[in-house]
């Protein structure tokens, strides 16, 4: 009997709000894109949204659930990959309407009870305007804490590599913001952001495992779907069990021109890696 790893897999999917496939996430619209994961046998799905809110919940966890699969958290990469809206840019309607945007999306992850995560939304600097804008997004995030606790939800910050945006980098930066936050919130973990920084992601797992919400998860340089054999993978589930990790792993990488060819590599690759002697 094939070996799964003891966490929930999710694969990256696009909302039917968005306005075309997320490039990290499977191709096709969100109704077949979940068919297809739970018959390569995926547990559930981390959906990305540009601008849904609440009132989108039933709708969406109906379409995820007929497939037999669950939403097990909800991603904002769109709000600034499709849309342009960051909560540092210098308009102020800008950053109102990302911000809006978020809260938006924390209500319905409050309304399917998962958490929802922050990446590339919160920015880049620009000369002259770092202090300012690292103001801006600090009050915004915390105001984004709190309306995810609020709802049932719980914010999973994610640090990203400094190609991507201007602030939290590391994982020792992104919990020193964390724990500073009155509401409760955690981390997600990017395989690739890890390595772009110059970080072992295993180390990086290690230290961070307890408060980590979900861990991420692509092909090292590639950023493409996992290879079978990869002896990451294996010394990052150990790190996981070592460290209490309780939330899901995600595969949010390239499709190399054909999704579920994709996730099967990827699925195949972490069930082998759960089947091999610790």
């Amino acid at each position: 009997m094939t070996a799964r790893p003891p966490w929930p897999l999710a694969y990256t999917v696009s909302g039917d709000d968005c306005t075309a496939p997320v490039p990290l996430g499977f191709a096709a619209p969100l109704a077949e894109a979940v068919r297809h994961l739970a018959e390569l046998g995926y547990d559930g799905v981390e959906v990305q949204v540009r601008q849904a809110g609440a009132h989108g919940a039933e709708a969406l966890a109906g379409t995820v659930e007929a497939a037999g699969l669950r939403v097990l958290g909800i991603g904002t990469g769109p709000v600034a990959a499709q849309d342009r809206l960051t909560l540092t840019d210098p308009s102020p309607d800008v950053r109102r309407h990302a911000l809006d945007r978020l809260l938006g999306a924390a209500r319905l992850a409050g309304e399917l009870g998962v958490p929802v995560t922050l990446g590339q939304t919160r920015g880049t600097f620009l000369p002259g305007l770092e202090d300012i804008q690292r103001i801006w997004a600090e009050r915004a995030v915390r105001q984004l804490a709190e309306e995810a606790a609020d709802r049932g939800s719980r914010l999973l910050l994610e640090p990203q590599s400094r190609a991507r945006t201007s602030l939290w980098h590391t994982p020792a930066e992104a919990r020193a913001f964390v724990d500073s936050l009155d509401a409760p919130a955690g981390l997600v973990l990017d395989t690739h952001h890890l390595e772009a920084e110059g970080l072992d992601a295993v180390r990086a797992v290690t230290d961070h495992a307890r408060v980590t919400g979900c861990l991420q998860l692509a092909a090292p340089a590639t950023r493409g779907p996992l290879t079978t054999g990869d002896p990451r993978l294996t010394a990052l589930s150990t790190a996981l069990r070592a460290g209490g990790f309780t939330g899901w792993l995600t595969l949010e990488h390239s499709q190399d021109g054909d999704s579920t060819k994709a996730a099967a590599r990827s699925w195949t690759a972490l069930t082998d890696a759960a089947s091999a002697p610790s």
